[in-house]
């Protein structure tokens, strides 16, 4: 696939991408086991587009029972590098209402049973993560929203829960002392192995209540989450309809080269099995360091 090529991982209520052309099924094998579901690649607007529902189709994987390994790596092994994640989450703050879109700029890690790397077994990498989205991509979501008449925030914090459960009332108004603006289920460790996997990540949250904290709001239910969720839907398609043609063939974000000066491990002492495993990933810097 010549020039940019964009991946779209689709939350509760995106379980396809209209205006797709060319479209096939592939599956994916990779060395962390088999993705969500088959891979959706196509065009729009002449891009081309790789699609994956998140939880497979039918909504059959909790968020804990998600491997978000094989997830992003099928993305690298598409060629993927460009990761649109569109999310379902709740609001901590008044004025982010149901309805409303937020583009996270932050996440805080509230989970437990993940894992949140591709290293270990003998290979040992630390990346940044202080900015833990690419901001080039978070600022053209925001412009394709904004060209569509959304109600959208631009940054904000994404606080990651384990669930499958919703907050207790008490976390939630903890949460909102924390200073957090939204809460979700599932963008972590998927941006943390975006940024090993040095692919551009950015979340499109798409907000369907307010937890359980608002004293004037019905508490969170799945009725509700979905029902909002079902309104958002076409709003978030046209959005990425349009921001794919803004996104660049080119990158000179830190996403690009996020494993420079990463890898701690010197590459004769990384054995043959965890070279090839993580091949598409760290091939680049396996030369011999000075």
């Amino acid at each position: 696939m010549p020039g940019k090529r964009v991946g779209v991982i689709g939350g509760s209520g995106l379980y396809e991408i209209k205006g797709l052309e060319e479209v096939r099924e592939v599956r994916v094998d990779t060395p962390f086991g088999e993705p969500s579901d088959a891979y959706i690649l196509g065009t729009l607007a002449g891009v081309p587009m790789a699609f994956l529902p998140r939880h497979g189709r039918g909504h059959r994987l909790l968020p804990s029972e998600l491997n978000y390994r094989a997830n992003i790596y099928g993305m690298k092994k598409l060629g993927i590098e460009w990761i649109i994640s569109v999310s379902a989450v709740g609001s901590m703050r008044e004025n982010i209402r149901p309805g409303d879109i937020l583009i996270p700029n932050q996440f805080f890690d509230r989970t437990s049973k993940r894992i949140s790397t591709f290293f270990g077994n003998g290979i040992v990498a630390h990346v940044a993560f202080a900015d833990p989205v690419c901001s080039r991509l978070s600022s053209i979501l925001f412009a394709a929203g904004k060209e569509q008449g959304a109600s959208v925030h631009m940054g904000g914090t994404y606080i990651c829960m384990e669930g499958p459960q919703f907050s207790t009332r008490a976390e939630s108004n903890i949460y909102r002392i924390w200073g957090v603006d939204v809460i979700g289920m599932t963008n972590i460790p998927e941006a943390k192995l975006a940024r090993e996997a040095e692919i551009c990540y950015a979340t499109m949250a798409l907000v369907t209540d307010y937890d359980c904290w608002h004293e004037h709001e019905e508490d969170v239910t799945i009725d509700a989450v979905i029902a909002i969720m079902n309104k958002n839907t076409q709003l978030a398609q046209q959005i990425i309809q349009g921001a794919v043609k803004k996104i660049s063939e080119t990158r000179d974000c830190i996403c690009a080269t996020a494993l420079k000066d990463a890898i701690l491990t010197p590459p004769e002492y990384i054995s043959a099995q965890a070279k090839r495993d993580l091949d598409l990933i760290i091939a680049k810097y396996m030369t011999k360091k000075g």
